[in-house]
């Protein structure tokens, strides 16, 4: 019985469904982190836009007030002529560079956002999952507990026959020997610690009363004889 209850302990630490649901959790909080990082850069790349949509906007003002001067005729001194038709050409070709430089940031905004759109339909995806995991753990482990709770009540019942200081002693090496705390005899070996018994011991036990608590001489387990023991 108590083998029994150690087994379904075990099978509720190691869970399949626990495992799994662990595994996908562990998934979500990167993509998670993932999609938080996807938020950032968008969040940076929008102003960095805004900013080279304003230094566009500066320059290309810029270059409109020397054009409505010049097709005004309102400079007619040859030096300042020239010198504003190349300044004139100079800011076209930084209205130029500065377009270039917002095209690339708005395809770096485009790809952050299409990266956002994919992990938020990762994660859409991940909590559906994780919420059917949970659900499939929790009917394992309910399951689980039950059989337990049947289990710790069978095993009252048969304690309740047990004698006091037989049980200690049970309860006592099972604590000491890794949770067996009997061994069958079988086929004159003793099945907890699966070593053969000597000549000697085995007539001993041959010879003992059934009622006699016996133990083996190597692990020093309770020895249970069954019809199988080979006395």
């Amino acid at each position: 019985m108590d083998a029994q209850l150690s087994q379904l302990d075990h099978r509720l630490e190691t869970l399949p469904e626990a495992v799994a649901l662990a595994e996908l959790v562990e998934r979500r909080e990167d993509v998670q982190t993932a999609s938080g990082r996807a938020m950032t850069e968008m969040a940076d790349l929008s102003r960095e836009q805004r900013k080279a949509d304003a230094d566009v906007e500066q320059v290309k003002s810029r270059r409109q007030r020397n054009q409505d001067r010049l097709d005004g005729g309102l400079v007619s001194d040859p030096k300042q002529l020239q010198a504003m038709q190349q300044e004139t050409q100079k800011l076209e070709r930084r209205i130029s560079d500065l377009e270039d430089a917002e095209l690339e940031v708005m395809e770096r905004l485009e790809q952050a956002q299409a990266d956002k759109e994919r992990l938020a339909a990762g994660l859409a995806t991940l909590d559906v999952q994780v919420s059917e995991h949970a659900s499939a753990r929790d009917d394992a482990t309910g399951q689980i507990s039950r059989q337990r709770f049947q289990a710790v009540a069978e095993r009252e019942l048969l304690v309740a026959d047990i004698p006091a200081d037989l049980l200690r002693l049970y309860d006592r090496l099972r604590a000491q020997l890794g949770g067996v705390a009997v061994g069958a005899l079988h086929q004159k070996r003793c099945e907890g610690c699966r070593l053969d018994v000597g000549g000697a011991e085995l007539a001993r036990i041959a010879a003992a009363p059934s009622d006699e608590v016996l133990r083996c001489e190597e692990c020093d387990r309770i020895l249970v004889r069954t019809h199988e023991s080979g006395l």
